[in-house]
């Protein structure tokens, strides 16, 4: 049995403490900065506030201040902080680090370089480890279709565990892997990143149509809904997936299994990306939703800003064309720019991928 080490006690984090401690694993959960009124209660109720269920039995609460106990013979430890602590824990974690541990994420997002180039947060995270520690820890992560509260309540998931070290994956599997905890694995670190993370922005655009029928009056008396518009900007969005790791080189399986047209239709489901897009759908701007929204973590808006940013660039460099990401494109406009939505319709289904099977009208 393994010691492990969660650091980052919000939903996802926390809930991977259910296999683990179901496992036999002695499992330590780290509180944030942020977290301190959730460690308060996990420790004196056994108790997560935002789950809304019991800890598994054994598992033990820490603050942030307490963290090199907390990592104290740790084999494995567990990054559940969001985009935004990134940094922060590469720099938190550095000093406690030991030669043979590995360090597993459940973080979604990209950053850009400055020449536009993408950058999965396993490799900002190893960016910020001092560097005689960096080649000696293996980084992972988690993406698939995983709902935390699912996870929590031990129903059925499957997810893709991903990482560089086949090794390292063997053994994280092993050791997170139950009878409803179902774990696929890959050395295509790329391919599950990208594709957990455009997911998130492409979710957008299906709270977009949610938002578009709001606008319209509702639902109408022959029970007419917007799921046919809703279906085809997640058909456009699992295409652009799949034109993103075509140009990266990556599997682009990964589109089409569960980082990709899995995760998208978890997420699709409802939670925080769709609200952001049904507000932007029913004709607020960004910055009036984000106002509405005020003190949610927005994933899909960050992942949006960093497309943004880098789309110019690599279109100057012709790495992509100005006709690529039509989908991801407007969606940046209405974040970044603050521009109304307005999906680019007729420019959809022109990917490589469609050419040859697919001719618009016009």
């Amino acid at each position: 049995m393994a010691i492990v080490a969660i650091v980052g006690a919000g939903l996802m984090g926390t809930a991977t403490a259910y296999p683990l401690a179901d496992n036999g694993h002695t499992v330590r959960l780290v509180g944030t900065h942020l977290d301190r009124e959730i460690i308060d209660r996990c420790r004196q109720q056994h108790f997560h506030p935002r789950l809304q269920r019991d800890l598994p039995a054994g598992l033990r609460a820490y603050y942030v201040e307490e963290i090199a106990e907390a990592l104290d013979g740790a084999e494995i430890i567990v990054s559940g902080v969001n985009s935004h602590g990134v940094h922060w824990i590469g720099r938190t974690l550095g000093p406690h680090l030991r030669p043979g541990q590995r360090i597993i994420a459940v973080t979604k997002g990209l950053e850009a370089a400055a020449n536009g180039d993408l950058v999965i947060l396993p490799d900002v995270l190893a960016a910020e480890l001092p560097p005689a520690i960096r080649g000696e820890v293996s980084l992972a992560a988690i993406g698939g279709p995983c709902i935390a509260g699912e996870l929590a309540g031990r129903r059925h998931s499957c997810v893709v565990f991903g990482s560089r070290d086949a090794e390292a994956l063997r053994v994280l599997a092993g050791a997170f892997s139950t009878p409803y905890y179902h774990i696929w694995t890959t050395t295509d670190l790329l391919a599950l990143e990208v594709g957990a993370a455009l997911k998130n922005a492409c979710t957008l655009a299906v709270g977009v149509a949610e938002g578009m029928l709001d606008r319209a009056g509702g639902v109408d008396a022959a029970g007419a809904h917007m799921y046919n518009l809703a279906a085809a900007v997640f058909a456009q969005g699992c295409s652009e997936i799949d034109r993103m790791l075509e140009l990266l080189g990556a599997t682009r399986a990964a589109a089409l299994g569960l980082p990709g047209a899995g995760d998208f239709y978890v997420t699709a489901m409802g939670g925080r990306t769709v609200r952001l897009g049904r507000l932007l759908g029913q004709g607020n701007t960004y910055t009036e939703a984000r106002r509405i929204m005020a003190g949610e973590t927005l994933e899909s808006a960050e992942i949006l800003r960093t497309l943004g940013a880098a789309f110019p660039l690599l279109t100057a460099r012709g790495l992509i064309g100005p006709d690529d990401f039509p989908l991801l494109r407007s969606l940046g406009q209405a974040v970044v720019a603050d521009r109304p939505i307005e999906f680019p319709i007729h420019e959809f289904f022109r990917t490589p991928a469609y050419t040859g099977w697919l001719s618009p009208l016009a």
